[in-house]
């Protein structure tokens, strides 16, 4: 096999971090945009907004993917904490008021920026070579 065809460990890092930034950005923007939707078919069906928080969506991922009935651990006191805070409770009522479609829009550009860093730093090593 040709050395310059050959993949360096860095050039790998590189494409990984560059997939999970597009994974994370693109991920989240679907989110996003279905969370919206269903907001806004709400709003025209029943003329009532459904305020989805970041504590509701928390909650939901947990209780689908981490934590069972029963569970203990950090995972399980953190979804007790989401329920029944008993300190940080100002963090608990931001996270509680903070609508879940900001919040992924956020991430999502976040996921986007370093998803484009990482297509720059890939493009500067070609040019390189």
């Amino acid at each position: 096999m040709n050395t310059a065809a050959r993949m360096s460990v860095l050039d790998i890092l590189l494409r990984v971090a560059r997939a999970a930034g597009a994974l994370v950005g693109y991920g989240c923007l679907a989110v996003f945009l279905y969370l919206i939707s269903l907001q806004i078919y709400g709003w025209f069906r029943d003329r009532e907004w459904t305020h989805f928080g970041v504590i509701e969506g928390l909650r939901a991922a947990l209780m689908r993917c981490c934590v069972k009935d029963g569970d203990s651990g950090r995972l399980a006191s953190l979804v007790q904490w989401l329920d029944t805070p008993a300190d940080w409770l100002g963090l608990h009522k931001v996270l509680e008021i903070l609508p879940a479609s900001l919040a992924l829009f956020a991430i999502s550009i976040l996921g986007n920026s370093i998803y484009i860093y990482f297509c720059d730093r890939i493009d500067e090593r070609d040019r390189t070579r």
